[in-house]
């Protein structure tokens, strides 16, 4: 497969799951109610987020950076209002 292909996959799968978290985050920050959501999930899903965007900068692997950063803004977000209001 040739790279602008696969960069473009890569980037596609990094938009899609990043925009995963993004209907919890608004009705976190819209309802400020957090009890349905699973604080140990979101602390592990973090972590491994966090893990995975070192990955990422260590190889300057963009798609991985771009996918992995974005998902941690929204985790973190969900986390400090679960911590907060939960």
């Amino acid at each position: 497969m040739s790279s602008a292909i696969s960069q473009t996959v890569g980037f596609a799968a990094a938009i899609f799951t990043s925009a995963a978290y993004l209907p919890q985050v608004i009705r976190v920050w819209k309802t400020r109610r957090t009890q349905d959501v699973s604080l140990g999930m979101f602390l592990v899903m973090t972590v491994g987020l966090l893990c995975w965007l070192t990955y990422g900068l260590l190889n300057m692997d963009w798609p991985v950076i771009v996918c992995n950063s974005a998902a941690l803004v929204m985790t973190t977000i969900i986390l400090v209002f679960k911590l907060r209001h939960g």
